[in-house]
């Protein structure tokens, strides 16, 4: 019976779960959160939260020990690791792991009597990998861009503007900064690839999905820019694993893992993508109709490309399909932040959200706009301070809570243009997903059917049918196995709202301009 392992190395923790595709249900799923289970990293978010200036770092090693305690914490609860056919997996998107000459020697003489974070110690060039929380680099950032032609030139290139916690600019802050422990490098993996080599026991490629991420990939040749490689850093064309696409299968696995753990030695391993790649297959969305809503800490935007559009403005970003071809994403940073803050603003419960206030207020909220953002906004680029109006509020809470949720949604439907797709329905995910007001808000807004789906790991989930798919399973039947929505989680738009928000749109982008204009004006002042 065919098994399917997906594997996801998030910011807090690692996870896998393991598909049965014959079946079509999960088998086992389990995961080590690296703020509980290895403390004596002192890292408890899965970060060194003591960094200044923006930079934000993980040590890898707490990862590599979390994949040894991960699958130890399987083995010992009686899991049967023979019976994976393939591995695959996720890695957090942009994170950077720097190694020495001799780190894919190293990978073909592990020894199983002693853990990877003690025999892989020594092949780090740096101790710790900057993640994708990072915002040291703006420097570099001007930089690249500068040399290069302008941010328009690596947009069109890579498909996004140079941006701070991308790893090109992550590279160029290390080799100016640190050049010994750059010349000592010899390979530059992202934390999927990392991952993905230790599994192979070999050093493997980059994919399309996690390697557009690193503003360095030609997004059209699917090859790094030598353009872009060049204004990045000396000698780094020899630093960087050659890029392939997603489905491309890795070798066997490491002997390793057979040894230690259990697994065939004929399991196939497969390249590891990025966790936003990997969340747009585990959320079937891997096809061009449907758009995922992610609403979290930061809410995010993604659905698959037919063609790699890129944004004119720079909010968005277009990466590799693990499916082929391409998608794009756009993340909003004011997410349940902006919700929380009227939440408690007005000591509400989260029933407020889904009847009281939404029955009290009309659609369109009687021509009162938020733009609800609490801390400085990436989409737009927009430092308020504070949410503003378009006009006076009233003291109504109810008033609060729809000018809010509008806010947040004609956003995203103010910068979704650019993608040129038409979503034909958008699958809710995340923790605010379930509350039926605001998906209410969002089925209005948008004026498509919204669903909820029943996918707990989207990633790690993404990551085991792309190991399934690359061994030739059927990526739309694993969609219809993996990829359901809840029962009775669809919400209809309501037919009278859609005038309204048509009209209201306009307005709000109008208003946004304006708050724009604002800035800059107090910004160079």
């Amino acid at each position: 019976m065919p098994m399917f392992l997906g594997l996801d190395l998030s910011t807090q923790s690692l996870s896998a779960v393991l598909l049965d595709a014959e079946q079509g249900v999960i088998v086992a799923e389990d995961s080590v959160n690296f703020g509980e289970s290895l403390p004596h990293y002192h890292q408890a978010h899965g970060y060194d939260e003591s960094g200044t200036c923006g930079t934000v770092h993980a040590n890898p090693l707490m990862w590599l020990e979390a994949l040894d305690l991960l699958l130890g914490q399987m083995k010992s609860r009686g899991f049967d690791f023979s019976k994976v056919t393939a591995v695959s997996g996720s890695g957090q998107q942009h994170g950077s792991v720097y190694l020495r000459h001799g780190f894919e020697e190293k990978l073909k003489s592990l020894d199983t009597s002693q853990s990877l974070k003690d025999q892989l110690a020594e092949c780090l060039s740096r101790s710790s990998s900057p993640i994708w929380m990072d915002s040291s680099t703006s420097v570099e950032c001007v930089e690249i861009a500068s040399a290069v032609g302008g941010n328009a030139v690596v947009c069109a290139k890579s498909g996004s503007i140079a941006i701070e916690r991308f790893t090109g600019p992550q590279i160029r802050k290390f080799a100016k900064n640190e050049p010994e422990a750059y010349a000592k490098t010899g390979v530059i993996h992202l934390v999927s690839s990392f991952f993905a080599s230790i599994m192979a026991g070999k050093s493997v490629a980059i994919d399309y999905g996690d390697g557009a991420g690193m503003n360095l990939m030609n997004l059209a040749k699917g090859d790094w820019d030598a353009d872009l490689v060049n204004a990045t850093a000396t000698d780094l064309m020899a630093k960087l694993p050659k890029c392939q696409p997603s489905i491309e299968k890795s070798g066997l696995i490491s002997n390793y893992f057979v040894e230690k753990y259990g697994f065939s030695p004929t399991c196939e391993t497969v390249i590891w993508s990025g966790d936003n790649p990997c969340s747009l297959i585990g959320m079937g969305a891997a096809k061009p109709g449907k758009v995922v809503i992610s609403l979290g800490t930061s809410d995010t935007l993604f659905a698959a490309m037919p063609e790699p559009h890129t944004d004119p403005d720079g909010y968005g970003h277009v990466f590799g399909n693990p499916a082929g071809g391409y998608m794009s994403l756009i993340c909003f940073k004011n997410g349940s932040l902006a919700r929380e803050a009227v939440k408690e603003e007005f000591d509400l419960e989260w029933s407020a959200f889904e009847k009281e206030s939404l029955l009290e207020t009309p659609a369109g909220n009687d021509g009162l706009m938020m733009l609800p953002f609490f801390e400085p906004e990436i989409t737009p680029r927009v430092n308020t301070g504070g949410p503003v109006y378009s006009k006076d509020p009233d003291h109504s809470a109810a008033q609060r809570v729809r000018a809010v949720l509008e806010g947040q949604f004609l956003n995203m439907r103010a910068h979704f243009d650019w993608l040129g797709v038409e979503p034909e329905s958008i699958s809710l995910t995340g923790g605010a997903s379930a509350n039926d007001g605001i998906a209410q808000v969002v089925a209005n807004v948008f004026g498509v059917l919204v669903d909820r789906l029943d996918v707990p790991g989207s990633a790690a989930i993404g990551a085991g049918m792309r190991a399934c798919h690359a061994l030739g399973g059927d990526l739309t039947r694993l969609e219809q196995q993996f990829c359901q929505a809840k029962q009775g989680s669809e919400i209809v738009p309501e037919s009278e709202t859609k005038a309204i928000y048509d009209a209201m749109l306009p307005k709000f982008k109008e208003f946004l301009t304006s708050q724009q204009s604002q800035d800059q004006k107090k910004s160079s002042s």
